[in-house]
């Protein structure tokens, strides 16, 4: 019995594409790494689907969308997709479906196609095993591991370190400043990274909070008004020496 058809096809692609390979020819300046956009990917297999006479057609099987909120008062939307694809030979119509999932953040009404086109290029690189062309072998460069970056609150960091500094401007003790340092200390140590200038308004608050509820050095408590002052104590008589012999 053959076999179907779709399934020579995709190996025929995918030896094409491994003599080949798809570099990352594309740059993100704001995380710095290469990237292989969905346009080199579409690129590369247009023309070897036609050749090999394969379809390649999408299903979005979920979907879901959330508001988040962004810089500058932004509202984004958060589209996360689930897509099959379904690989389909002309030859005979034998199929295969490859699924994927897809993320985006857009400010307008680009979310879901943002998703959609993450979701092709992942399962197309996946399904074609498309290796990356020009690059060296990895143990013949070395290697400098980024810094990971802390989680950035989804308010952004302006709205955030606002936030905070309204919670330690109504902290009644030393005790309450401690406890919101700790539960936030992760996060200031990722705003100590990412904004310098707002990890600096943060810590001036702590200080000049902490500066209010702690009395100044080498003054006494003032009495309460409503409150009786202690009476002075009385010296002690001295003993004559008969009084002496009778204790």
């Amino acid at each position: 019995m053959r076999p179907p058809e779709v399934y020579a096809a995709v190996n025929a692609v995918s030896a094409e594409l491994a003599r080949a390979g798809l570099p990352k020819q594309n740059f993100n300046l704001q995380d710095d790494y290469f990237y292989r956009s969905i346009d080199d990917v579409i690129g590369c297999l247009a023309p070897l689907l036609a050749t090999h006479r394969l379809c390649v057609l999408p299903r979005a099987v979920e979907r879901s969308a959330v508001d988040r909120a962004g810089l500058n008062n932004t509202v984004l939307t958060h589209v996360t997709l689930k897509v099959a694809f379904d690989l389909i030979s002309v030859e005979d119509g034998s199929c295969h479906t490859v699924r994927s999932f897809g993320e985006a953040l857009d400010d307008s009404d680009k979310a879901t196609a943002k998703a959609m086109s993450a979701a092709y290029k992942s399962a197309m690189l996946q399904a074609f095993c498309i290796p990356i062309a020009g690059e060296d072998d990895s143990d013949r460069s070395k290697l400098v591991v980024r810094k990971s970056h802390g989680p950035e609150p989804v308010q952004g960091w302006g709205q955030w370190s606002a936030d905070i500094i309204e919670m330690i401007r109504v902290c009644q003790s030393v005790e309450a400043l401690g406890r919101v340092q700790d539960r936030h200390r992760d996060m200031l140590k990722a705003i100590q990274r990412e904004r310098s200038d707002l990890y600096v308004a943060v810590g001036e608050a702590f200080a000049e909070r902490r500066r209010g509820l702690s009395p100044a050095p080498g003054k006494d408590h003032a009495v309460s008004p409503d409150l009786p002052k202690p009476a002075p104590a009385r010296p002690r008589r001295k003993l004559k020496t008969k009084e002496l012999e009778r204790a």
